[in-house]
C-alpha cells in the first residue's frame, strides 16, 4: 500500500471538525465513489483556472480522476490565456482599496480585473484571438461544426501555441484534457471573451453562428453520455461553486426521467459542492443537497457534502488528499 502523502496526514490530523471535517469526509467519499468503478463530473464556476486551479486539476485529469468536466466559457479560455501570457499578468494584493478611478485606469492599460489578478488583453485575448479565427474560418470552409471545447482542442494540439507557452504545461488543466480528449461541457460560452469574439464575427457575416455548436447541441451530447455512463456505480458530481456550470449538467438526470420518460435511470451518485454562498430564498448556488432531492437530481441515499468555504483554497486541498500528496 503507498505511504500516505504529507498533505493527506496532515488533514486527517488536523480537520477534525466544521468545514474543515465535511472536507475530508468529501474527499473520502470522492476517493470511494472512483475506487468503486464510478465515473466523477467536476463543473468548474467563477474564475477558478485563473485562480491557477491548474496546477492540481491537471493531476487529477493525468492520473484518471476526473471522467467529464462541465465549465464556463471563462475557465475554458483563461486556462489558456494563462499557459500563453502568465508572465504578463498583474496582481494587485490591496484590490479592495481600489477607487473607481484605479479601476478605469486599469481597463485603460488593457487590464481586466478578476479580484487581485487582472489578465493583459493584448497578450492574453489577442494572443488567441487570431488563432483561434483561422480554426473557425477553416472549419466552417469545410463545412464541418465542432463544440467550444473541441475547437479550444484543436488550439492546443496543433501546437502553433508551444512557442507562447510562459508556465509549465504540465499545469494546464485544459491541455491534460486535450491530450486526453476529455468529454467537456460548456453551458452559456457565449458570454465568455471567446464567445463575445465569435458573436462579432458572425455579426461582420464573417462566420455563420452554427460554426460553433450551441448549449443544446451540448445538452443532447451529454443526456447521450449521462445515458451510458450512469451504470453500476453511477457518475458523482463535484461542483465548485455554483451558476450554470453546475445546474446544466445536473439537469440532464431529471431530463432523462422525466422529459424522455426513461425509466431506471441511476442519479448522481456522490454530490459535493464547495460554495461560500449564503443559504437564501430563491438561490440556486447557495441551496442545500436535500433541495435537489426534489428535482430528481439527487437520490436519497447520495452521499451529499457542503463544504461552505473558498474554492481556491478548498478544492486543491482535496485533489491533493485524493492524489495522495
Amino acid at each position: 500500500m503507498k505511504q500516505e502523502g504529507h498533505i493527506r496526514r496532515f488533514l486527517k490530523e488536523n480537520f477534525l471538525h466544521f468545514n474543515a471535517a465535511t472536507l475530508v469526509d468529501a474527499a473520502n467519499g470522492y476517493e470511494a465513489h472512483i475506487h468503486a468503478g464510478g465515473k466523477m463530473l467536476i463543473s468548474l464556476a467563477g474564475a477558478m483556472s485563473t485562480a491557477e486551479l491548474g496546477i492540481s486539476l491537471a493531476q487529477m485529469i493525468r492520473e484518471g480522476k476526473v471522467d467529464i468536466i462541465s465549465c464556463t466559457g471563462a475557465n475554458l479560455e483563461e486556462d489558456v490565456m494563462n499557459l500563453v501570457a502568465h508572465s504578463h499578468y498583474k496582481r494587485i494584493p490591496n484590490y479592495r482599496d481600489l477607487t473607481p478611478q484605479d479601476e478605469l485606469d486599469l481597463l485603460n492599460n488593457k487590464y481586466n480585473r478578476v479580484t487581485d489578478t487582472c489578465i493583459p488583453e493584448e497578450e492574453a485575448f489577442r494572443k488567441i484571438q487570431s488563432h483561434i479565427e483561422k480554426i473557425w474560418k477553416t472549419a466552417e470552409a469545410n463545412n464541418q461544426r465542432f463544440f467550444p471545447h473541441e475547437y479550444m482542442y484543436q488550439l492546443l494540439l496543433s501546437g502553433v501555441l508551444e512557442s507562447e507557452y510562459e508556465i509549465d504545461p504540465k499545469n494546464s488543466w485544459l491541455l491534460a484534457a486535450a491530450e486526453r480528449n476529455l468529454p467537456i461541457v460548456v453551458p452559456g460560452w457565449e458570454d465568455s471573451t471567446m464567445g463575445n469574439i465569435f458573436a462579432s464575427y458572425v455579426i461582420k457575416e464573417e462566420l455563420q453562428s452554427s460554426t460553433v455548436k450551441s448549449g443544446i447541441d451540448y445538452m443532447v451530447w451529454l443526456a447521450d453520455f449521462y445515458e451510458k455512463n450512469a451504470v453500476d456505480q453511477g457518475i458523482g458530481f463535484f461542483q465548485i461553486g455554483g451558476g450554470i456550470a453546475g445546474d446544466f449538467a445536473m439537469c440532464v438526470a431529471p431530463m432523462l426521467e422525466q422529459d424522455l420518460e426513461k425509466t431506471n435511470i441511476l442519479k448522481w451518485r456522490y454530490y459535493c459542492q464547495i460554495t461560500d454562498s449564503t443559504t437564501s430564498f430563491g438561490s440556486y448556488s447557495g441551496c442545500i443537497p436535500n433541495e435537489k432531492i426534489t428535482w430528481g437530481k439527487l437520490d436519497i441515499d447520495t452521499p451529499s457534502y457542503v463544504i461552505e468555504s473558498d474554492a481556491t483554497i478548498v478544492a486543491p486541498l482535496i485533489f491533493a488528499y485524493v492524489l495522495n500528496k
